[in-house]
């Protein structure tokens, strides 16, 4: 086949498999879980029911897809924020405050779907690769002064992690920077 071709049929399939796992993400948020079938995520996402199962054998696997896909975009997002021109310090905030705010709306899960969704490997890694980058900002902001050298990057990372996961139960924007400023303070070096 000529290589246009291919491409051609590449896109249509990214297409169709974005325009499911969006679908499928707005139903499960408009009628919960349970309310979500094969034949409306089909129709609502103007395919056949057929050409649905040749992309995902059910409902649970599009989430999944759905999860994995939101993850990598936050993951990028927070490398981002990492990687922009400043000091340690200003990065690890920025860093931090994104993942406290993405932490927050995260919590509009329901438990069903919370459970539904944070059962596969795709989470486990990313939280390890999220620990991973966390810790060497925070080596990078102790080399520089800005973080304290009295404890490891591993432990104050996951201390990180840990404390900002609390803002999953804040209802602001402010509170969620409250956490993120006191957990900052926890930072700092001592003395």
């Amino acid at each position: 086949m000529p290589k246009l071709w291919n491409e051609t049929i590449e896109e249509h399939r990214r297409a169709v498999r974005d325009a499911v796992l969006e679908t499928t993400a707005q139903l499960v948020a408009e009628q919960g879980l349970r309310g979500v079938t094969m034949s409306r995520i089909a129709e609502d996402s103007g395919i056949g029911r057929a050409t649905l199962y040749k992309y995902f054998p059910d409902v649970e696997s599009i989430l999944a897809a759905w999860h994995e896909q939101r993850i990598a975009g936050h993951l990028a997002e927070l490398a981002e924020l990492g990687d922009r021109a400043g000091t340690a310090g200003e990065r690890l905030e920025a860093v931090l405050e994104r993942y406290a705010l993405i932490q927050q709306q995260r919590h509009g899960h329901g438990g069903e779907l919370s459970a539904a969704l944070h059962r596969g490997d795709h989470v486990a890694h990313a939280e390890q690769h999220l620990r991973h980058f966390i810790r060497g900002l925070l080596a990078e902001g102790a080399q520089a002064g800005g973080v304290r050298g009295d404890v490891s990057p591993d432990e104050l990372a996951g201390y990180c992690l840990h404390a900002l996961a609390g803002a999953g139960s804040l209802s602001s924007k402010a509170a969620v920077r409250r956490l993120v400023s006191v957990t900052l303070a926890g930072l700092r070096p001592q003395g």
